[in-house]
């Protein structure tokens, strides 16, 4: 399945529109995590966990996102937009956010 930030794709044609999908990923940060990243923090530099954390949130919200358009028989999804929200009391959990249409291309 294709999947595209863009609202068209060059060389192919939309031939039907199968609507608005969405994937979600809820993520937990746990306690060592954020020591480290405090500590990483304090002396400067990269949070490698935290990267994770973000990746595979954004991988598995991607690919809810397009089993949702596969379910609706789309091939692919244009005009995609990933975000990004902490929630929680304490805004301990990441959750990712993929939208976009799923489109039939000839």
């Amino acid at each position: 399945m294709l999947v595209t930030t863009t609202n068209t794709v060059e060389g192919r044609r939309i031939v039907e529109y199968k609507g608005l999908v969405a994937g979600e990923a809820v993520t937990g940060a746990n306690v060592v995590r954020d020591i480290f990243a405090n500590i990483r923090d304090f002396f400067g530099g990269r949070s490698g966990a935290y990267e994770k954390v973000f990746r595979s949130s954004r991988e598995a919200a991607i690919e809810d996102m397009m089993r949702n358009a596969q379910a609706a028989g789309a091939n692919a999804v244009v005009g995609v937009d990933i975000d990004y929200e902490a929630v929680g009391r304490s805004g301990s959990i990441l959750m990712a956010t993929a939208c976009g249409t799923a489109v039939v291309l000839e």
